[in-house]
Order: structure tokens, then sequence, then C-alpha cells
């Protein structure tokens, strides 16, 4: 039976999927449904779509999941690679009876729901990538960033780290928005990266994701879908924020062009992820392309 919390999402199910906990949460009551996934690290449903899902809610029947090792979706074992996610993706919708979705995800979300639409057109009715992970051949100093990422023990460290260094998190986190401390909502971020931090050090998880630290090989990516996307067979729009450090505009250009009838968008003065900078404007362009592509 769903529970109800208040607050932007409120109501949710706690499922078994894929042999595991997963937290589901449901916001709208009509037109087409939408699956949100959200990013990596230290990001959680809440926290990633707080500033988009009330928007979508008012045209879409809205779902999302805090993904595997991330907020109420724990404790999880095992190696939570690509491929596991496809069986996590195919499974939830079974169990919430859902024949197909319209995908919109954020960076690792974003990542995880390009693999889903190749290999399952027929269960994606539109696809929305924001700063997507999984493209690329490389990264800035790709062999340093490999080291780091496979370092043994450095990632459960580095959770550990941002746990017991609230400070220290909170400045990261300034610096990586556009507009810092001054973001509309930077309290409630920052709170819920700070929570996300502690669980992570608490039940002995790594900083970043297996799928993320699976990608990286020791001189270019292992996971790398720009090759793909020409495979695509749905409509999918792909947003950048113009400022984004972590996917570069080269990068995301590629892969956007090469997948047929792909829409591309920058969002102006919006870092990677653009949800907390532009929420409004994520909100805008998502809702536009979703009334124009999904079908009640």
């Amino acid at each position: 039976m769903p529970e109800t919390t208040g607050g932007v999402f409120a109501e949710y199910t706690d499922m078994t999927i894929a042999g595991g906990p997963v937290r589901v949460y449901r916001c709208g009551d009509h037109g087409p449904a939408v699956l949100l996934l959200h990013g990596g690290a230290l990001d959680t449903a809440e926290g990633v779509w707080r500033g988009v899902a009330p928007t979508l809610a008012r045209d879409y029947r809205v779902y999302a999941i805090d993904l595997p090792r991330h907020g109420a979706s724990r404790p999880w074992r095992g190696n939570l690679d690509a491929d596991f996610f496809d069986t996590l993706i195919t499974e939830l919708l079974d169990t919430l009876n859902l024949p197909r979705v319209a995908i919109v995800g954020l960076s690792l979300g974003g990542g995880i729901g390009i693999g889903f639409a190749l290999e399952h057109p027929d269960r994606v009715s539109a696809l929305v990538v924001i700063g997507p992970g999984g493209i690329g051949a490389k990264r800035r100093f790709h062999f340093f960033t490999w080291l780091v990422v496979h370092t043994p023990g450095l990632m459960r460290l580095s959770a550990k780290y941002y746990a017991r260094n609230p400070k220290r998190l909170r400045k990261s986190l300034a610096d990586s928005l556009t507009a810092g401390a001054d973001t509309p909502g930077f309290d409630a971020i920052v709170a819920a990266a700070v929570q996300e931090a502690k669980a992570k050090s608490r039940y002995g998880e790594r900083v970043l994701d297996d799928w993320m630290i699976n990608a990286v090989g020791p001189f270019r990516m292992r996971l790398d879908y720009t090759p793909e996307v020409s495979r695509l067979r749905v409509p999918s729009l792909w947003l950048r924020g113009e400022r984004d450090s972590l996917v570069s505009h080269a990068d995301f250009a590629a892969a956007a062009s090469a997948a047929p009838g792909s829409e591309m968008a920058t969002i102006p003065g919006a870092g990677h992820i653009a949800t907390h900078d532009r929420p409004d404007e994520v909100s805008r362009l998502v809702g536009d392309f979703l009334s124009r592509t999904v079908e009640d």
C-alpha cells in the first residue's frame, strides 16, 4: 500500500525489485506515465527532482525512484552494473503495470535511460536525458580518473569523509552550483546530500556507483553509447547545462546528433545538475517536449 510523507513527493511505496529494496515516489493522477531517474554519488529522487516533479505532475503520472544504494533503496549487495539496471527498470515497469513510460534521466539516470531505450524501445514512449553519463570515449585527465576511482577503498573513504565533514560538503555543493549558496533551496539540497553521505558511510558504500566506476577503463571509457545511439527508435530530447563541467559540449553534441530525429537544447546559466540551477527551465523544456511526443 502507498505511504505518505508530505513534501514534494507526498506518496511513496517501498517495493522489492530485482532482488532488493526500491522506494517509488508517485505524484500526479492523470496523463501518460513518466519515470524520473536521478544521478549518481549523493543524489536522491526527492533531492534532484524537487523543483521539477510538481510541474510535470500537472499533466503526467510521475514516478521517481531512489536508485539502489540511494535514499531509501537500501541495502544492496553485488555489482550494480549496466546489465543490472536493465533488469531493474524492466521489473519496475512490470511491477507498476506500466507497458510504456517516458524516461527522464539526469547524469547517471540519463545513461541508464539511454541503455534501456536502446534495448527496450517498445517500453519507452520518449527519452529525455540531461547531462547524461555513458557518452564520450575519454574524460579529462582520464588515466588519473581511472586510477582514483579504482583505488581499493578510496571511494568508501570518500563517503566517510563527506559524512564527517558537512561543512566541506556544503562548500563543494556551493562551488558546483552556478548560483552557489544563493541557489533556491540550497539548504535543503545540502541537507539531502549530507544525509546521503551519512547513509553511504553507515552502509559501507562507495561514494560513486558501480555503474559509474565500471564505465571507466584505464585509457578510454568502457561504456560509451555514442556509437550506438543511431539505433535509438524513440523520440529523444538532449539537454545540457551551459556550464556543465562533467559532460563536454563536444561529447554531448556528438551523441545527440547521432540519435535519429533527436532534439537538443542548452540550458543557459546551468551546470551539471540543471534541475538545481534552473528547475523552471528544465520543467518547461521537458514538458513541452513530452506534450509533442507522448500520447495519453
